[in-house]
């Protein structure tokens, strides 16, 4: 995996062979930045990174200066392979790294985020439970935004919040922001 952006930028970095996580592609994640870079604020944010596995996202957001970044991920080897590759690039101190089950993580904290990106596994049958429980305890700051990258097969277009999808070969993301009725 390649980092697109920002003080990181063409660094390149590895996970181990048998990772229980499959990373979003560099392809993929260059157009997610695109879009994030033209619709939204990049800087001094607070930044979620649901089922964050490899960290690719996490790492993308601080090379590119964003903010600060919570990474949560259910599996330890993933963690700890996040931690390890925020240490050798010098940002841990804008990184906290959780191990949680995240929808548990959703239903219990307090904090609110600017931007909020889950990952979860393509077969993840509860895109739309992840989307309710945000929107529910009002977990994104004013003007923050919720992306939920899936396969072409979860269609999240019905849900009330849902404002745009894109897609990149084979992976499709789509973002919701907070509706007002008028």
């Amino acid at each position: 995996m390649r980092i697109i952006k920002g003080l990181y930028k063409t660094r390149r970095y590895k996970f181990p062979k048998g990772f229980p996580s499959r990373p979003t592609t560099d392809f993929a994640k260059e157009g997610l930045f695109n879009v994030l870079d033209h619709h939204y604020q990049m800087f001094d944010l607070k930044i979620l990174d649901l089922c964050a596995g490899t960290g690719n996202i996490s790492i993308e957001f601080l090379s590119q200066e964003c903010g600060e970044v919570i990474a949560v991920d259910s599996n330890y080897n993933c963690v700890r392979h996040i931690k390890t590759v925020a240490k050798d690039l010098g940002c841990l101190d804008k990184l906290t790294v959780i191990k949680s089950d995240i929808l548990k993580f959703l239903a219990g904290t307090d904090l609110k985020f600017d931007i909020i990106f889950a990952d979860p596994p393509y077969e993840y049958e509860l895109h739309a439970e992840i989307v309710k429980i945000v929107f529910e305890r009002q977990l994104l700051n004013e003007n923050g935004v919720l992306v939920i990258e899936h396969s072409r097969d979860v269609n999240l277009q019905s849900i009330t919040q849902f404002q745009f999808s894109r897609t990149y070969g084979n992976v499709h993301f789509s973002f919701f922001e907070n509706t007002v009725e008028t």
